[in-house]
C-alpha cells in the first residue's frame, strides 16, 4: 500500500510540476498542492473552475489560484494571523484547565471508589451480616462523591459548548480577513494587491491583454459639495458597473481613490477600447440619489485610458502607456476615451 501511494504521489509530482511550469505558477507549497490536487483529481469542482479560468486566461491569476486553495484545499479552521491566533490560544488554554480539572476530579471519584468498595468489603467479611447503618456512611461517601463528579461533567460539557460556538465565531472572523486581503471593502471588487499581483503575472507570462484604466470626473467636486458619503455612493455605482462587465475572464479592481482599473485578457486594444466606451456611457447614465435632499444627481462621467500588451512590456511599462492615456483624456476634456 505504501509504495502504490510512493508511485502516486511520483507519477502527479510529474504531471503537476510541468503544468505549474507552463501556466508560469510560483513554486509556492499552496500552489503545488493546488495543482497536486488538480491532477489527482479528487475534486471535481476544483478541475472545473481552473479549466474555466485556464480558457479565459491560458493562466492562472493568483487572486483566483489563491481563492481556490481556500475553498477547496486549505483547513477552513486554520488561524495564522496575530488576533484569531491570541484567541484560539486563549481557548484552547481555557479547555485545557478544564479538562485538567476534570481528570483530576475523575481520579479522585476513582480512589473514593476503591476505598469505599474495600470499606464495603471489608465489613461484609468481618460480618455476614452488616446493618443498614453500618453500610449507610459508605453508600452516602459514594453519593456525595458522584454529585461532585456529575457537577464536574456538566461544567466540561458546557465549556466545551461554548469552545465550539467560539470556534464557528472565529471561522466567520477568518473568513472576513481572508476576503478582505484580497478585496475592498467599500466597493466589493478586487483591491489594489489583487491588480499588482495579477497584472505582474500576467506580464511574466507575455499573456495578450489590454488595460484599462479610469478615472472619475471632478470627484473632488461631488465630495466637496455633497459629503463623502455621496462620494461612496458613486465608487459603488461605478464598481457595479464595472462588474456587469466581468464576462469573458475580465477582472475588475480599485486601483486606488476615484481610479478604477480593468484587466482584459486576449482581446485587442480596438476590442478593449469599444469595451471602455460601453462602459464610459452605461456610467454616463448614472442616476444617483443624494440622501439629504432626495434629489438624483447627473453628470457623473468618468475618464479612460487603454493600452495593449506587447511583447517587451513590463508591469511599470504597461501601467504607464494606460496612465499616460487616462491623462490625455482628462486633458482632452474629460468623459472620453484614449486613445481616441
Amino acid at each position: 500500500m505504501k509504495k502504490n501511494n510512493f508511485q502516486k504521489s511520483a507519477a502527479n509530482l510529474k504531471k503537476a510540476v510541468p503544468l505549474m511550469v507552463k501556466h508560469h505558477v510560483p513554486a509556492t507549497p499552496a500552489n503545488y498542492a493546488l495543482w497536486y490536487t488538480y491532477v489527482d483529481q479528487t475534486v471535481p469542482e476544483l478541475n472545473e473552475q481552473v479549466d474555466a479560468l485556464l480558457k479565459d486566461y491560458d493562466v492562472l491569476p493568483p487572486v483566483n489560484a489563491n481563492t481556490l486553495y481556500r475553498e477547496h484545499i486549505a483547513n477552513k479552521a486554520e488561524v495564522d494571523l496575530g488576533n484569531l491566533k491570541q484567541n484560539m490560544e486563549a481557548l484552547v488554554s481555557e479547555v485545557s484547565s478544564s479538562m485538567t480539572d476534570a481528570i483530576a476530579d475523575t481520579s479522585d471519584f476513582s480512589k473514593v471508589l476503591t476505598k469505599s468498595f474495600d470499606g464495603l468489603s471489608s465489613s461484609i467479611e468481618g460480618n455476614n451480616n452488616p446493618t443498614l447503618d453500618e453500610v449507610m456512611p459508605l453508600i452516602q461517601e459514594l453519593v456525595d462523591e458522584a454529585n461532585d463528579i456529575r457537577h464536574s461533567t456538566d461544567f466540561i460539557h458546557n465549556q466545551l459548548k461554548s469552545a465550539s460556538d467560539e470556534i464557528s465565531r472565529l471561522k466567520i472572523e477568518l473568513a472576513k480577513v481572508q476576503c478582505n486581503a484580497m478585496f475592498d471593502s467599500l466597493t466589493s471588487i478586487y483591491n489594489r494587491g489583487a491588480f499588482d499581483a495579477d497584472l505582474t503575472m500576467f506580464c511574466d507570462a507575455k499573456q495578450p491583454m489590454s488595460l484599462i484604466f479610469l478615472d472619475i470626473d471632478h470627484f473632488k467636486k461631488f465630495n466637496d459639495e455633497l459629503g463623502h458619503l455621496f462620494g461612496d455612493t458613486i465608487l459603488k455605482g461605478i464598481a457595479q458597473r464595472l462588474k456587469q462587465a466581468c464576462r469573458g475572464g475580465i477582472s475588475a479592481y480599485r486601483f486606488g481613490g476615484e481610479e478604477f482599473a480593468l484587466i482584459v485578457p486576449n482581446k485587442s486594444l480596438r476590442v478593449a477600447r469599444q469595451m471602455a466606451d460601453t462602459i464610459r456611457l452605461s456610467i454616463e447614465k448614472m442616476a444617483i440619489k443624494d440622501r439629504k435632499s432626495g434629489n438624483k444627481m447627473g453628470n457623473v462621467t468618468a475618464s479612460f485610458g487603454v493600452a495593449e500588451f506587447v511583447d517587451g512590456d513590463t508591469y511599470d511599462s504597461l501601467v504607464g502607456k494606460a496612465d499616460k492615456q487616462l491623462y490625455d483624456a482628462k486633458r482632452s476634456g474629460r468623459n472620453r476615451v484614449m486613445p481616441y
